[in-house]
Order: C-alpha cells, then structure tokens, then sequence
C-alpha cells in the first residue's frame, strides 16, 4: 500500500535524498521550522485518503507565527512516478502548502493559477513571496525547471 508520508516513500537513494533536499530547502528560509516526515497518522480514515502520487510533510514551529498566520506548514507535492515506479526522482506535478493551526487551514498556496495564497488569514506579502521562491526551487529540485516558470506569471 502506497503511503503519502515523506518517510515511507523514501524507497531509493536519489528520493531519499530529495526529500532530505527538500526538508533543507525549507530550513534554509524558515530556520526556526521542525521538519516532520511523517504527518499523516496511519488510522482506517487517513488511509482512505490516501494519494500515492503524493508526497507530504510538514514543518512546525514553535508557537504561532505572525507572519505566517500559522503554526505548522503542510506541504504535499504532487508527483508523477518515472516508468520504474520505484527507482530514480519522479516528475513534480505541482505544490500545495497548507498554513494551519490547531484549529483549522488558515490559508493555501498552490502551484496553479496565479501562485497566491487564499483563506481566511493570509501570511504578510513578504512570506508569501519566499513560498513562491520555495516553489519555484522545489520544481528545480526535482528537474521540472520548465513547470516553475509555465503557469507562473510572477516567477523570475
């Protein structure tokens, strides 16, 4: 059974090592940020959600975030599996990073349209920015440079 946890998808050396590279990626603009592998709780509800084209984690911290209107970032990055299913990095599809508190989602930026958050407590201008950045870094990361510019109007 396919999992969508970061951790259980890290089959081979070159996707363990992209998703090490993109738990990185994400300290280098949010050093205060805890990486979790392993967001999703493995439970009858959970699985039935379940995306194998799907690889998520998360990043915590330490209290609520101003800037963010969060306290903990859900990335899920959407993936195309090279013929192989298992051997080699896929193919990024796309980006979607949720900002949530214990409450609820407070806002979401995806890779689509126009690359701007939406909800009902955006993060300030300036980190809405450096998450597009890190979007664009992340389709590079997984050698889909052509996608971070296509649908993008604002990438540079």
């Amino acid at each position: 059974m396919e999992r969508m946890n970061a951790a259980d998808q890290a089959r081979s050396l070159e996707l363990a090592q992209a998703i090490a590279s993109v738990a990185s990626l994400f300290r280098d603009h949010f050093p205060d940020a805890r990486a979790n592998l392993k967001p999703w709780r493995d439970d009858p509800l959970t699985r039935a959600f379940q995306e194998s084209e799907s690889l998520d984690l998360s990043f915590h911290f330490p209290g609520w975030s101003p800037r963010l209107q969060c306290r903990t970032l859900l990335v899920q990055l959407r993936l195309e599996r090279p013929a192989s299913q298992g051997d080699g990095r896929p193919c990024l599809l796309g980006v979607l990073i949720r900002g949530l508190t214990y409450e609820s989602e407070r806002w979401r930026l995806a890779t689509v349209g126009d690359w701007c958050p939406s909800g009902s407590h955006l993060p300030q201008a300036e980190v809405s920015e450096r998450l597009r950045r890190i979007c664009r870094e992340l389709f590079l990361l997984f050698g889909s440079g052509n996608a971070a510019t296509g649908s993008n109007p604002q990438a540079a």
